[in-house]
């Protein structure tokens, strides 16, 4: 059995249709669900994964993207996104990966599919290869593409001390005029994320950018007395 029909056996096995239906609601979805939930489905992906190494990086993201592209039900693109992070493959995190990534960001379109690869799959070849990623993530930062900015937004979200303040100003610059949700969300919960490690910093920027009542919102959360 291949690696994908091993996935799907493995996701049809766990899954509940009374459950699928509000999960797609929530979602708003256009492709259906299966009703499968985060924690067994990582569990049952775990041994799928486990019985099917792969064995070059090439593979490994010709498989990443079958997942991707031939999903029939949504979960199916959370095991592509899951497998893209596996600890088997760690090695193969490299800049091979931008055009997978790329693909998955455009064509997923949504925050559930969009933002896990924004901050663990993008952040971390950041952390790797910062002079060639810095170009690209300022790149996306100015993309018509409202989900690739996004994405450039949120990359450093994990990064605490270690964030580079000046890119991620550059980041969300370009969307501050942007008034859809997704955009003034992403400014919000980045800047929230950096307040962490540095609130002075936080409020000094918001009070001085002309940014929406919703990114402000978000940014100052978790700032007391803000």
């Amino acid at each position: 059995m291949t690696l994908l029909k091993a996935v799907r056996h493995a996701l049809t096995e766990l899954a509940d249709p009374a459950r699928a239906a509000s999960m797609r609601s929530y979602m708003k979805s256009e492709m259906p669900f299966l009703g499968v939930t985060a924690v067994p489905r990582r569990a049952a992906l775990r041994k799928v994964f486990a019985e099917h190494r792969l064995d070059s990086a090439p593979e490994w993201r010709r498989a990443v993207l079958a997942l991707w592209r031939e999903a029939e039900y949504r979960e199916e693109r959370y095991a592509a996104i899951e497998l893209s992070a596996h600890r088997f493959y760690r090695s193969w995190q490299t800049l091979y990966t931008i055009p997978m990534y790329e693909e998955m960001v455009v064509t997923g379109a949504w925050w559930d599919l969009v933002d896990d690869i924004a901050v663990h799959r993008i952040g971390t070849l950041l952390r790797l290869y910062p002079e060639s990623m810095r170009r690209l993530v300022l790149e996306w930062a100015h993309d018509p593409d409202l989900w690739k900015r996004r994405t450039a937004i949120l990359c450093q979200n994990s990064f605490k001390d270690r964030t580079d303040v000046h890119l991620l100003y550059a980041c969300i610059e370009p969307s501050l005029s942007d008034t859809d949700f997704f955009a003034r969300k992403a400014i919000g919960w980045a800047l929230r994320e950096y307040a962490k490690t540095n609130p002075q910093e936080v409020l000094r920027y918001v009070k001085h950018q002309g940014i929406s009542g919703l990114s402000r919102r978000e940014a100052l959360r978790n700032i007391p007395d803000a």
